[in-house]
């Protein structure tokens, strides 16, 4: 049987981590800026999340949700307590898309409405509603098309108003991400994210804050969306959750009433998932990983900004994006194979850095030297 294969990076293999450092099979060492798409939030291999998946593994690694799973409880109470929603549910399950599809369906059920608003630039997930509020028509099967979405102007205010004086009581949804990852690093302002939270108030629509990339401390606070003073009504996380185990899940505010068998899942909140979450948890509040995020990345931003060659920064924390003019479009080339240095790209002249939470200055140090090399040869 042949590989389908996904997401090809031009051929390297790796083969072992620790903290930002990964090495590929021929022994050479690379650093990691981009962390698998902003998954690995603590580091590569970190010795006190071997040791609770280690420790666990040795007990028990599965058994579903017919039974009590005490690991879920736990979990819930040190994810409410940091996050600052110890009133919130949460709900588990075992990706990003599973997480936004299980929002926009329960924000469905509670108000009775089809309509969903998400915006230009979007990326939501890959299953069917997720994909559907994606502003990406090539990954939208014919299957998932659907006239329950519309797509509105990014930081649009008069468009979200106009949206929802034409629509009003039929919109279910307004699902955002509070800075777009895939978009190229687009931060939505406090006034709009304000609005968001005014309109779905006034309408009963529910409000989704998709944090899946940009959550879990990454933008120095615990949900990107936290900088704008509101609270959204049902937050979906996943990415960084985990650190590399599979591991999704959507926090629900006190408005919502879950009956019995609304939501469900076979693999989701398993032990050794939560167990990897609490682990990414401990971690993050014992070496204060989210004032870490905020530091460095204010450290980076600042030193990027007086980069002439550099088109734009934008972003928050550790989610930056780079905008370059296509000049350099074979930067992020030369980054990997002359530097060693793994980044992402949000479209094609972005290069977007969304590195563990446990970056150094040496490490972004590292990066600027070598940019700065590129940019000015």
């Amino acid at each position: 049987m042949k590989l389908f294969d996904v997401y090809p990076l031009n051929n390297i293999e790796i083969v072992r981590a620790l903290n930002s450092t990964v090495w590929d099979a021929e022994g050479k060492k690379y650093l990691d800026l981009y962390g698998g798409h902003a998954v690995i939030s603590i580091g590569h291999t970190h010795p006190h999340y071997v040791r609770r998946l280690t420790e666990q593994l040795n007990k028990i690694g599965f058994y579903s949700n017919s039974v009590i799973i005490s690991q879920q409880k736990l979990l819930a109470e040190k994810l409410g307590n940091l996050s600052c929603k110890p009133d919130f549910q949460l709900f588990l399950c075992n990706s990003g898309a599973e997480a936004n599809e299980n929002a926009l369906k329960l924000a469905s059920f509670y108000n009775k409405r089809k309509k969903i608003i998400a915006f230009k630039g979007a990326f939501h997930g890959r299953t069917s509603l997720a994909v559907a509020a994606t502003d990406n028509p090539k990954i939208i099967a014919p299957v998932n098309e659907t006239d329950h979405v519309t797509f509105l102007p990014f930081n649009n205010e008069q468009a979200l108003e106009d949206a929802f004086n034409s629509y009003g009581n039929e919109i279910s949804s307004v699902i955002i991400e509070g800075i777009q990852g895939v978009g190229g690093i687009r931060e939505a302002s406090k006034s709009f994210l304000k609005k968001i939270r005014t309109l779905c108030d006034q309408y009963d629509a529910v409000y989704i804050a998709d944090s899946v990339q940009c959550g879990y401390g990454r933008t120095g606070q615990f949900y990107a969306h936290d900088y704008a003073g509101v609270e959204a009504d049902i937050y979906s996380m996943a990415k960084g959750m985990g650190n590399g185990f599979p591991i999704g899940g959507i926090s629900i505010s006190p408005k919502f009433e879950p009956w019995y068998g609304e939501l469900g899942t076979t693999f989701g909140g398993n032990h050794l998932a939560c167990v990897a979450a609490l682990a990414v948890l401990e971690v993050m509040e014992k070496d204060n990983l989210m004032k870490n995020a905020e530091e460095i990345g204010n450290y980076l931003l600042k030193e990027l900004n007086q980069i002439p060659q550099i088109t734009e920064v934008r972003g928050r924390g550790l989610m930056i994006g780079i905008d370059l003019s296509e000049k350099y479009a074979e930067v992020k080339k030369d980054l990997l194979f002359k530097h060693h240095i793994f980044t992402g790209e949000a479209k094609p002249n972005v290069i977007r850095l969304l590195p563990a939470l446990t970056i150094t200055k040496k490490d972004a140090d590292q990066f600027l030297i070598a940019l700065k090399e590129e940019l000015i040869k």
